[in-house]
């Protein structure tokens, strides 16, 4: 017998096309990982890019380095405190939760991946795939998902909602390492598709720990009443 469970972070209905998403996600940060190992300098497409944000002076530049901060520790501390203290303040522990564990997972994920790839930017800091990019995009997957949930979005809109959001976070912020100089926009891609693939397990994971910790009390209540 089940117990009672509370909401699921991942809704059902966009688990299959998520799942399919996070595999490709999975498969492009392999891709690019093995292209850029070992490289110390920008590709060509790389070097396309740059030159066209290059010289990027106020107030711009005062925008990005204002979304790099979200991506520094304090910045990112900052957003993941506010949206665990919302997650609480609507009674929401498992949200609380997958917002701790999809934007440190992420973050993870990206630093334990960068020097096995060995790519770098600058002399030896390591940049592939940005941890900037990977946190700011799984932080707003997560607040996506929590919202088409909390809405009871179809899978249509639902796909939608969750995608738009992770492609405006990771454009802004890896625009604004690019045009820092920080990432090559390759890491960027990088970082993004690292959020993508790392996100979505979370998600499932989280449910599925959430639900087993759940079906368990139930019984060891039904257990202690009998």
């Amino acid at each position: 017998m089940t117990g009672r469970h509370a909401p699921a972070v991942l809704p059902s209905s966009l688990r299959g096309r998520l799942g399919l998403i996070a595999a490709l996600a999975a498969l492009v940060v392999v891709v690019l990982g093995v292209l850029y190992a070992d490289d110390h300098k920008a590709g060509m497409v790389d070097g396309r890019i740059r030159a066209a944000v290059d010289g990027v002076g106020p107030p711009w530049r005062y925008v990005a380095l204002a979304m790099d901060f979200l991506g520094e520790p304090a910045g990112s501390a900052t957003l993941v405190v506010a949206a665990v203290a919302g997650c609480l303040l609507l009674r929401r522990p498992r949200a609380a939760v997958f917002v701790v564990a999809g934007a440190g997972m992420s973050v993870g994920t990206a630093t334990l991946i960068k020097p096995l790839v060995g790519r770098t930017i600058h002399g030896d800091n390591l940049s592939y795939p940005s941890g900037h990019t990977a946190f700011f995009t799984a932080l707003s997957l997560v607040v996506a998902l929590l919202a088409t949930g909390r809405l009871g979005l179809g899978r249509a809109a639902g796909t939608l909602v969750v995608l738009a959001a992770a492609l405006v976070a990771g454009a802004a912020m890896g625009w604004a390492q690019v045009v820092l100089g920080a990432h090559y926009p390759t890491d960027v891609l990088g970082g993004w598709c690292t959020a993508l693939a790392v996100t979505s397990a979370t998600a499932w994971l989280v449910d599925r720990v959430a639900d087993r910790l759940a079906d368990r009390m139930a019984d060891a209540g039904r257990r202690q009443c009998c």
